[in-house]
């Protein structure tokens, strides 16, 4: 009796030297949407600027140098001293009466950060101004995130072109907005009041450009057995089905996604459900309405009419509504650091942080994704599970994406009317004196009780809530 062989064990991956130059016989080019390109370049360029950027800030001192107003030491001396003796870190700065001791425990200043959010939040125009501006980062946020994938499917474009129209185009045009803003309110001297209605205006201007984009797009046009019947393209009541007799044999796959435009105008979800029998994509089956000898394919969709025009249109709509939403980030900065007192400023701009990742950045992508996925046309699938969309009704597509943008704009033009009127009605109590001192109101008049009447307060509050 023979012994048995050596058991073959498990497979080994082909060595780099064989993989190269499969990789490299791939008849595919970038405007395949199956290519894949360097996706790992940005993260690469991305953080080395964060980290040569990152070496500057150590040329930062560890503590800035005291500042000291002659004019109000000089108020201070005419006062007797328990007027104005008043508990001062090391850098000669007031504080707060909400603001933690930097000589407490870690526990205390822990124990007083509810308080001064609070404090915070109860003001209707610091509370006002920190959702509209979340309103228009969820518009950027959820708008921009999915903006090369409308292009793709709006204007069919590769993901490649989208991609480098928009850094181009969307990105400096902002960045030249945000510039400009900053530009106009030093210039123009803008008051709070001035401010909103800075932001007010931008806010209408930019909202017109979002509606103008309802009417600037292109049509699905029609898809071979997912839009229209095989064969005819006018016929109602058909069954649609991307199967056929002319591709039964065909055995084709919908794990991907390459389409071509057949010679009668028709979108074919790839060559083989156009029954192409060859690799030059000619005597395609599924092309009745043609003469056979004309029955081939070319890669990519159909062409829709007057689509370039229109994309032409919405890239230059796109430019000047990046740059004139932009505008408004430095009024709403300006107007939320007046609202509250100098000792509070950087934690206040801390709370407009948190919210702003909170509810700007993560719930919009969700939205919009949701929302774009329930306009889908066709489902790919792989082993027999769903994947990704591949198709989708344009015309229900922008309308329920841009319409998600022009709701969050309206909500922002709300809040701020609503900010508007809070400082038209009663300005000195919702800003700030030139000195930074507080204004009177009733919030900040029982404040100064609370310091008047330290016998109300637990020993363990008045170690770290001081005048």
């Amino acid at each position: 009796m023979e012994s048995p062989g050596p058991v073959p064990g498990p497979a080994r991956p082909l060595p780099l030297t064989v993989l190269l130059p499969i990789a490299g016989n791939l008849d595919i080019t970038p405007d395949d949407p199956r290519w894949i390109g360097a996706w790992w370049g940005g993260f690469l360029l991305c953080g080395a600027l964060l980290f040569f950027s990152s070496l500057l800030m150590f040329g930062f001192p560890q503590s800035l140098p005291p500042h000291s107003d002659p004019a109000l030491e000089s108020e201070q001396a005419m006062l007797p001293e328990r007027e104005y003796e008043r508990a001062k870190p090391s850098n000669g700065v007031l504080r707060h009466p909400l603001e933690p001791d930097s000589s407490a425990s870690c526990f205390q200043q822990l124990r007083v950060i509810p308080k001064v959010t609070k404090h915070l939040l109860s003001n209707p125009v610091f509370t006002c101004i920190i959702l509209a501006a979340c309103m228009e980062i969820a518009v950027v946020a959820g708008f921009a995130a999915f903006l090369g994938k409308y292009l793709e499917q709006q204007f069919n474009l590769t993901t490649s072109s989208a991609n480098q129209l928009l850094g181009m185009t969307a990105i400096p045009c902002a960045c030249l907005g945000i510039f400009l803003g900053g530009l106009l309110v030093k210039k123009l001297s803008l008051s709070a009041l001035g401010a909103i209605r800075m932001a007010m205006l931008v806010n209408l201007v930019s909202t017109a450009c979002y509606v103008s984009f309802l009417f600037l797009g292109c049509d699905t046009g029609p898809v071979a057995g997912v839009t229209v019947p095989y064969g005819n393209a006018s016929a109602p009541g058909s069954a649609l089905d991307p199967y056929s007799t002319c591709n039964k044999n065909c055995e084709c796959q919908t794990d991907s996604f390459t389409p071509v435009c057949g010679a009668d105008g028709i979108t074919y979800l790839s060559a083989c459900f156009a029954g192409c029998n060859s690799t030059n994509l000619t005597g395609c089956a599924c092309l009745a309405t043609v003469p056979p000898e004309n029955a081939t394919v070319v890669p990519g969709k159909c062409p829709s009419p007057g689509c370039q025009e229109a994309f032409l249109t919405f890239l230059c709509v796109m430019c000047v509504c990046s740059m004139i939403g932009a505008m408004a980030q430095t009024p709403s900065v300006i107007i939320l650091i007046r609202t509250v007192s100098p000792e509070l400023k950087s934690y206040a701009l801390g709370v407009l942080f948190l919210l702003l990742r909170l509810l700007g950045f993560i719930p919009p992508p969700l939205i919009f994704g949701a929302g774009i996925d329930s306009t889908c046309l066709f489902w790919s699938t792989f082993c027999g599970e769903q994947g990704a969309c591949v198709l989708y009704d344009n015309v229900a597509y922008r309308y329920l994406y841009v319409s998600i943008a022009i709701a969050l704009k309206s909500v922002a033009f709300i809040l701020y009317t609503t900010t508007w009127q809070c400082l038209r009605k009663n300005y000195k109590r919702y800003i700030k004196n030139h000195e930074g001192g507080l204004s009177t109101s009733t919030e900040y008049q029982d404040i100064e009780t609370e310091k008047t009447c330290p016998e109300s307060q637990s020993p363990s509050e008045d170690s770290f809530v001081r005048s």
